[in-house]
């Protein structure tokens, strides 16, 4: 028998990592427990869109994302470590990985070396990439490359070091179902009251909220790399999305992102509602935010530029 001169290369997969997995199918199993009789309650609802202002919006939007990686703004050193605290507890890992991350994707968007593009796939763009092994973080050179400045913060040095930032999520998680118990014993006066508030508590201030602040966030990764309108003719495939835009209060007008990166404001046109920047000219006015960086488009063309900038 003749053999091929040709070696067969092996398939190479991306590794799987454990911990990631089970998190994600643990919190998604729990999610139809919210819809039970026992855990299901229409004050849920709001609770979940508090939520999603409190830890989604101000927590990853602001904090993670325009105030961490982009630098968008300054605001007092106590403030910036709530909202950070408030990223946290949506459990989308460390800032310092985080903010790596996203600073990649902008270096190389929708191309080769970019984290979670959804050219080649739209589930790797939206949680294919969660937990498999990007090999580049397995030492301390991507941040070093990728977050030199934040690695002078003593803060967030010290929540990255033996996960402190995993524990800050369960201490929140710890707080809110104290709370929910407590509240309900002193509103119904009944233990088995009590319990049940708390359980709801759990099934949509925790879980639900979580899954879906996961969800909205993936989706400007993914949905608005695919589908929607450009503002601006960048050299990724970045989209303004108008659907995510109103899921994630603003992040979703991804295109005039990528146009203007730095800026605080992602909404552009006058119709382009921005509920996390309305946020940040609340602080402006009250003095906790300063050096906002206004809208700044520069070498990005396109028949609607003039009126978007």
């Amino acid at each position: 028998m003749i053999q091929s001169a040709v070696a067969v290369q092996p398939v190479v997969r991306p590794k799987i990592l454990p911990v990631y997995v089970g998190v994600l199918i643990a919190f998604h199993a729990l999610v139809p427990l919210a819809f039970v009789p026992y855990f299901f309650t229409w004050w849920g609802i709001p609770i979940l869109l508090i939520g999603n202002a409190v830890f989604g919006s101000i927590g990853i939007n602001l904090g993670y994302h325009r105030l961490l990686t982009h630098r968008s703004l300054q605001v007092p050193g106590w403030l910036e470590k709530i909202f950070v605290v408030c990223g946290i507890c949506s459990l989308e890992g460390p800032p310092l990985k985080w903010v790596a991350t996203h600073r990649m994707h902008h270096q190389t968007s929708d191309e080769e070396g970019d984290p979670h593009s959804p050219v080649d796939h739209f589930y790797w763009g939206h949680m294919g990439w969660i937990y498999t092994e990007d090999k580049r973080f397995k030492g301390f050179g991507p941040y070093e490359k990728y977050v030199p400045d934040l690695l002078t913060d003593r803060f967030m040095r010290w929540l990255h070091k033996k996960n402190r930032w995993a524990k800050i999520y369960l201490a929140h998680l710890a707080a809110i179902l104290v709370g929910a118990f407590v509240i309900g014993w002193a509103v119904t006066g009944e233990l088995e009251d009590a319990v049940q508030i708390t359980a709801q508590a759990f099934a949509w201030g925790i879980v639900v909220r979580t899954v879906y602040v996961w969800h909205i966030t993936w989706l400007v990764n993914s949905a608005s790399h695919r589908w929607g309108y450009r503002n601006y003719e960048t050299s990724d495939r970045s989209r303004n999305n108008w659907v995510v835009a109103a899921l994630t209060n603003g992040e979703g007008w991804h295109n005039n992102h990528h146009a203007a990166p730095r800026s605080a404001a992602h909404g552009h046109r006058w119709w382009e509602i921005d509920l996390t920047y309305t946020f940040i000219r609340m602080l402006e006015v009250v003095g906790l935010a300063k050096q906002v960086v206004p809208i700044k488009v520069a070498g990005y063309k396109s028949k609607d530029a003039e009126k978007a900038a």
